[in-house]
């Protein structure tokens, strides 16, 4: 898959974006982590419930995106091993991270870009279609098989996810970001990145054609089950399970929001900052955030205010933090290590004994 733009050129308003659903996953993860319920009554309760999947699924897409973009500056060859040198460390860190917090996406993105890695270089369109198709692949699925198994939903704990049964099952099918159906926001990714993204015609079309798909979804919930009301369980637009509602109604904000970002970028050098060190700050929210707010007990017996109170303060930290690291440095920390651990193992060492720089 050939991208459209010149392999030097970097599209700040995709860090935008990135940052700030970093700031989505953190509040949406403090909410879990601390226990608290977001009731629909209330608007705050409604806004964090508007985050939830959504935030997650705009990170994937994009990470198909920087995929293929990446790509550009490689032979097909080189991008697939060095996708998959990625893939190998996410998931071992993924898996380190699920031992501390259950609901971790690092060892299924390590999966997406494994996956990914064999459709470089196929046509935009073909990524399109079958990313198209999974949603409703997904259905049969569900159809088929109980979404149910191994859940513990008083805790929303996975009871068996280190049994081989029960970690497949949640990998492929009911996990918390399955690769059937998640991986078809990587696909759509990879195939958006593909597009002119640099021409203002198709980031307009891009954030249009994307909230018209976000709209269309949302009356279909409201509207279609007073006309069909066997419908009402496949139309949830939470991401448990991910229905094709959910699925497209998620891919059309991230869609619409790449659009926009591409066409409206700000200089908000600190957010995107933040953008560009997302692997740092992820692990970050988990280690030292959430263990603050073990330390200080606040893990239990807490309101959604002082979620939201937790999170704007770990946000505002995190970007102040960015900031000043990318001022010294190229990218965060933990992308730093990440890209000396993906280089070809040639590129990784050292061109003189003595220096030891590459």
């Amino acid at each position: 898959m050939a991208s459209a733009l010149t392999p030097q050129l970097r599209l700040p308003g995709l860090d935008l974006l990135r940052g700030l659903s970093m700031l989505g996953m953190v509040l949406v993860n403090f909410r879990l982590a601390m226990g608290v319920d977001a009731p629909t009554s209330s608007l705050l309760g409604r806004a964090f419930l508007a985050l939830e999947g959504r935030t997650a699924a705009i990170f994937v897409v994009l990470a198909g995106m920087g995929l293929v973009l990446g790509a550009a500056r490689q032979s097909p060859a080189q991008a697939r091993a060095q996708a998959w040198r990625r893939a190998f460390w996410l998931a071992l860190l993924g898996l380190l991270n699920v031992t501390v917090f259950p609901a971790d996406i690092l060892h299924f993105y390590a999966c997406y870009f494994a996956l990914g890695a064999f459709f470089l270089g196929v046509p935009a369109r073909h990524c399109m279609l079958l990313a198209l198709l999974l949603p409703w692949l997904y259905v049969l699925a569900l159809l088929n098989w109980n979404y149910e198994q191994g859940w513990d939903w008083a805790t929303l704990s996975y009871v068996d996810f280190w049994q081989a049964e029960g970690f497949v099952r949640h990998l492929l099918f009911n996990g918390f970001h399955p690769i059937l159906p998640w991986m078809a926001f990587f696909l759509w990714g990879m195939a958006l990145a593909g597009l002119p993204l640099t021409e203002r015609r198709w980031q307009e079309r891009l954030a249009w054609g994307g909230a018209l798909v976000f709209l269309a979804c949302l009356v279909l919930r409201e509207a279609l089950p007073r006309f069909w009301p066997a419908a009402a369980p496949w139309l949830g637009s939470s991401p448990l399970p991910p229905t094709p509602l959910y699925m497209f109604s998620a891919g059309g904000l991230a869609t619409a929001l790449i659009g926009a970002a591409l066409l409206w970028a700000p200089n908000w050098p600190a957010l995107r900052a933040l953008g560009r060190s997302t692997l740092s700050v992820y692990l970050a929210h988990i280690v030292l955030g959430m263990g603050t707010l073990e330390a200080m007990g606040w893990l239990s017996g807490r309101s959604l205010a002082e979620v939201a109170a937790a999170g704007l303060l770990f946000g505002a930290l995190a970007l102040v933090g960015s900031w000043a690291w990318l001022r010294r440095f190229p990218q965060g920390p933990l992308e730093m290590l990440m890209r000396r651990l993906s280089a070809a193992p040639a590129a990784a060492q050292p061109a003189s004994p003595v220096s030891g720089s590459g």
